[in-house]
């Protein structure tokens, strides 16, 4: 493969090469290049900076010693810019302090000078021999999400195993369930999930979310009206019961129904009849009705403002669904399917996260559930530059985690792709907060918590001027 046909390659690796020593920096390069890498050369610590705070690299090879920034502040710098980044320290006049100190900062190796080229052959070869076993897990875990996924759902952990199991046996048999969870753990993805395992899955499924629905128009939506029967209806117009008669209705959210309009809820349910508003006679239909929400009925029934027995007569079937937090096993398998979408449609040839980034979403809290982690990831494959997501995409897409045991604070979570474009957000974001330090890019990227290089990247894609203004 000639040079530029490499250099297009997306499994091409990058070597970081920093000594102030122009023999040892020319050594070095063409080993790292006859090795199959994409070499970049500085001779001083401060220039390396500059290139860690726009791109990433796979490997550095750092002198220790330099004037004015030295190895272990470049190796600082790196584990904090990428901790992907595997680090190897040399010197020529090595201690054992500063042995120690590399290897706190994560470096893979310390050679002494001269050092011997086949210790180094070895490194760079398990650098590269890594990269490929990652590659191989990632493709692995989108072949397995496949296998996993079950009518739009993917799980292997055993909640949602049980989950899948109990849909299965309900689905043929069971005419209402009220299914409960939090915002974004996927009820219309169970209640789809029950049709479609269903007899009625040639029938019509009607989704209706109650709380987008102004208080006024509920009954019309749901029930129908004849034309006259206010003002405004110039023709007659059958409710949602009717549409999916033969088939099953949706009602999301179903305890933001007002209350009058829950008697009439009820009266459907056991009578099997609606009525239009203005209509004199009822209508006869036929549906299954799945509600859901992602409040608690009963304590809504204790405080008077929802029925009780329409709480009960909803709750002849219950099924909760986990939120994402007590189910985390799921989430590389949900991560890779959600790259895999994303790659399809952004026609980019992403694999998956770094290592660092996969530790990153096992940890964070994911308070947005599937909808959250769903947002974060087509985010982070927007602005991802490479085939691997790495913790820098994902670390400006929303806080950074926290211990699974301590307490959860709400952070803000990602917009969804339907209410604006990301990176319009984003770049607005960016320059409202420059306009605020007046240009002063270390002190943006502290208030956007991004890192120096991830922000010189999003300056770069964005066409921003950070040029320092007088305040």
């Amino acid at each position: 493969m000639n040079a530029a046909a490499r250099k297009g390659s997306t499994q091409d690796l990058t070597l970081l090469v920093v000594d102030d020593d122009p023999q040892v920096v020319r050594l070095i390069r063409r080993f790292g290049e006859n090795a199959g890498f994409g070499v970049s050369s500085y001779d001083g610590g401060q220039k390396a900076l500059d290139r860690l705070a726009r791109d990433r690299v796979d490997v550095a090879v750092v002198d220790l010693q330099m004037p004015q920034v030295g190895g272990l502040e470049v190796l600082r710098a790196i584990r904090q810019a990428d901790p992907d980044c595997q680090t190897i320290l040399m010197s020529g006049a090595a201690t054992i302090d500063s042995a120690i100190e590399a290897a706190k900062l994560g470096a893979i190796d310390y050679l002494t000078k001269p050092f011997d080229f086949d210790r180094l052959k070895a490194l760079l070869a398990t650098v590269k021999d890594e990269a490929a076993r990652r590659r191989r897990l990632l493709v692995a875990e989108r072949e397995v999400a496949k296998e996993l996924e079950f009518c739009g759902m993917i799980g292997r952990s055993s909640v949602m195993q049980e989950l899948f199991g109990l849909i299965r046996r309900l689905a043929p048999h069971v005419r209402t369930v009220l299914v409960l969870g939090e915002t974004g753990v996927g009820k219309e993805l169970v209640a789809r999930a029950l049709y479609e395992s269903g007899p009625r899955r040639h029938k019509r499924f009607v989704p209706i979310n109650c709380s987008a629905i102004a208080e006024s128009l509920v009954e019309s939506e749901l029930f129908g009206h004849m034309r006259g029967a206010f003002t405004g209806a110039t023709d007659t117009k059958p409710g949602m019961f009717e549409v999916a008669d033969g088939g099953t209705l949706f009602l999301d959210e179903v305890g933001e129904l007002p209350l009058a309009m829950q008697a009439k809820l009820l009266r459907a349910l056991e009578s099997g009849e609606v009525q239009r508003v203005g209509a004199v006679e009822p209508r006869h239909v036929d549906v299954h009705v799945i509600a859901a929400t992602n409040q608690s009925l009963r304590a809504k029934v204790d405080a008077g403002r929802f029925r009780a027995d329409l709480y009960y007569r909803l709750n002849v079937v219950e099924i909760a669904i986990p939120p994402l937090r007590e189910r985390r096993e799921d989430i590389p398998y949900l991560t890779a399917a959600f790259v895999r979408e994303a790659s399809r449609r952004l026609g980019k040839r992403l694999i998956g996260p770094t290592p660092a980034a996969e530790r990153w979403l096992a940890d964070a809290r994911w308070e947005g559930n599937i909808r959250e982690l769903r947002n974060v990831i087509e985010r982070a494959c927007i602005l991802a530059d490479g085939e691997f997501i790495t913790e820098r995409e994902l670390t400006g897409s929303i806080a950074r985690p926290v211990s699974r045991d301590a307490p959860s604070p709400h952070a803000p979570s990602v917009p969804g792709a339907d209410d604006a474009s990301l990176s319009t957000l984003e770049r607005e974001r960016i320059q409202e907060v420059l306009e605020q330090t007046g240009g002063n890019k270390l002190s943006a990227a502290r208030i956007l918590g991004l890192s120096r290089r991830a922000l010189y990247r999003r300056l770069e894609r964005y066409g921003l001027d950070a040029t320092p203004k007088p305040r």
